[in-house]
């Protein structure tokens, strides 16, 4: 399961697994950063998309499965900025990355990434009607 501290210095922890976790619990309803799994039982797909969307976060998913159709529906249905099939933190710099909610409010890589540092404004010319 882990949850031991790694070295001496700064805030490290190794690898952890936790498992017979309720989904209301705030590990699970929180954005952590490290080196975690929360493996979660569910009954079928609807019950993971339900678990999977009740939180205020959404910056990331993986679905791993041999089904590629059930895999593509399942992604499309999980309120994340960015989903993985059949891998996990695979990035294209050409990608936009981002998350929904509260785990982002702009695109990062991409053309959509330049967004962040533009403005838009529309500028309107008479150019034959009389006033």
């Amino acid at each position: 399961h882990g949850d031991e501290r790694h070295g001496t210095k700064g805030c490290f922890i190794k690898p952890t697994i936790f498992t017979n976790i309720d989904p209301s619990m705030k590990d699970v309803q929180e954005e952590i950063f490290g080196p975690i799994c929360i493996i979660i039982k569910f009954k079928d797909e609807e019950d993971v998309i339900k678990h999977a969307n009740d939180t205020f976060y959404g910056l990331a998913a993986a679905v791993f499965t041999q089904n590629l159709n059930r895999a593509i529906n399942t992604t499309h249905r999980l309120e994340a900025g960015t989903a993985w099939i059949n891998c996990a933190s695979s990035f294209n710099f050409n990608v936009p990355f981002s998350g929904f909610e509260q785990s982002g409010i702009s695109r990062e890589c991409g053309d959509y990434a330049l967004t962040n540092y533009t403005t838009v404004k529309a500028v309107h010319v008479n150019l034959g009607h009389r006033m």
